[in-house]
């Protein structure tokens, strides 16, 4: 398909030179063709009509009709009568193209892990605060701004964040980021500029993703291993890290909540150590068996960078996430914000504040919570059905279980098989270092998948998941 261009004429680079001693006429002609034929103009594209295109070049119009007319006579243009000059077919090389992908067939069910329900998207709403946020912004705010980001969102979000997440939160303090991998970046390499040389993490955890972001930074990454209490704060001690990524909430991918001895062992070894936590937020919105564990950072926050996002509580693409930083670190962090991208797009950030003011955000997360409860009582009931063998923990939060596999099974073998079976399975081997010994886990995500679809899935490959 040719590319339609909106407007009454559309313009087009072409370069004539008046002191080159060769005529206006033949160099147009010149230019035109080798537009045509190098692929600069398609096959179908429409060129500026003549009356423009004399105007942009500061020629007749005469000059210009004669030029298309010769054109169109060696086959390079098409006019029709009352419709604009275009590219004839077969008067431009085909585009080049990469062989075709082959084209992945439709799964019964996708149990990938980290993504929200993408149709549950509050499309109505978020337009709604869009269109409300831009009718009430000031013409000042389409400048550059704070790098900090809209001083508008960052008190909705410290009011939020005091209110649902026991944050010391602080306006002042907050800095808007583009999710949690660009605030990861960001904190680390505020870290390295205050002399911290290297950064621990949760094993099994995000390995591939702060190992990305400490190489950005200059700093090394350590694995520190997670138990049934969360990291192991003993083992963390060992190593010379002066910060750690944590996920104190609920432990990614296991699950666990970071007992409270371990919450006050951290806090200790960070003080001692001069060190900071780094703290992963992710999901803390939706908690289901017991009640809603507040932030690490409202323990310490003079210890403790918290950072938070919109991508499971809203959608990824949105690209919002937020950094609660120290007080002694919080310039620093700015700084590096203002150096990536000099901030975040405004308008987003002012819908997404009057989203959170008006009450909306609050209606959509209490109507998705009953949306993932559901589909978590689906595969629960599923899994007890065709699979009753299988462990599950992970359960209290988020969109994600973990499935301890019955008997000896190797992982790949198991995903390729629910492949083959048009069900996408994910191991935990991806989360981790090195290998673990002890049963095979699969990491079980639904939040974008159907309860119809969670136990199709299941029970297509119940036989694989206990060994049969």
């Amino acid at each position: 398909m040719p590319l339609e261009w909106s407007g009454l004429s559309p313009e087009l680079l072409l370069v004539v030179d008046r002191d080159s001693g060769e005529p206006l006429r033949t160099q147009l002609e010149l230019r035109l063709r080798d537009a045509v034929r190098t692929g600069r103009l398609r096959v179908g594209e429409r060129l500026p009509s003549s009356r423009e295109l004399a105007r942009m070049l500061g020629v007749s119009r005469g000059l210009v009709q004669e030029c298309y007319a010769q054109l169109q006579a060696e086959g390079y243009l098409v006019t029709r009568v009352g419709s604009a000059t275009r590219v004839a077919a077969g008067a431009a090389p085909p585009p080049a193209t990469a062989p075709a992908a082959a084209t992945p067939s439709r799964l019964l069910a996708d149990f990938t892990w980290g993504v929200p329900d993408l149709s549950g998207f509050p499309l109505a709403d978020w337009l709604w605060a869009t269109r409300e946020a831009a009718r009430a912004m000031p013409k000042s705010a389409l400048g550059y701004g704070d790098p900090r980001g809209s001083a508008e969102l960052r008190e909705v979000l410290a009011g939020y964040l005091r209110r649902v997440r026991a944050a010391a939160a602080d306006p002042e303090r907050i800095v808007i980021c583009a999710g949690y991998a660009q605030g990861l970046g960001l904190a680390l390499r505020a870290l390295a500029g205050a002399g911290v040389r290297t950064v621990a993490y949760e094993d099994p955890g995000s390995p591939a993703t702060v190992s990305s972001a400490a190489s950005w930074a200059g700093v090394s990454a350590v694995p520190v291993p997670v138990d049934e209490f969360g990291i192991d704060v003993r083992a963390l001690a060992a190593t010379d890290a002066r910060a750690v990524v944590v996920t104190p909430a609920h432990q990614w991918p296991t699950g666990v909540v970071l007992a409270p001895e371990r919450r006050l062992a951290l806090i200790e070894w960070a003080r001692s150590r001069d060190a900071v936590i780094v703290e992963d937020d992710y999901d803390a919105e939706f908690r289901y068996d017991r009640g809603p564990v507040g932030a690490l950072q409202g323990l310490a926050a003079d210890r403790v960078i918290s950072l938070g996002t919109v991508s499971k509580s809203l959608a990824p693409a949105l690209r919002i996430g937020w950094m609660v930083c120290p007080a002694a670190l919080t310039g620093a962090v700015v700084e590096q914000k203002r150096l990536s991208d000099r901030g975040s797009p405004t308008l987003d950030q002012l819908a997404l504040a009057t989203l959170v003011e008006s009450g909306r955000f609050d209606r959509h997360l209490r109507r998705m919570r009953a949306t993932y409860a559901a589909r978590r009582s689906a595969l629960v009931a599923a899994l007890a059905e065709h699979a009753p063998g299988v462990g599950v923990t992970g359960l209290a939060a988020g969109f994600h279980a973990v499935a301890r596999l019955a008997g000896p099974a190797d992982e790949r073998a198991v995903v390729a098989a629910a492949r083959a079976r048009s069900v996408g399975l994910y191991g935990m081997s991806a989360c981790r270092t090195s290998p673990a010994p002890g049963p095979v886990r699969l990491v079980l995500g639904f939040g974008n998948v159907g309860e119809r679809a969670v136990t199709a899935g299941i029970a297509a490959v119940g036989d694989l998941l206990e060994g049969r």
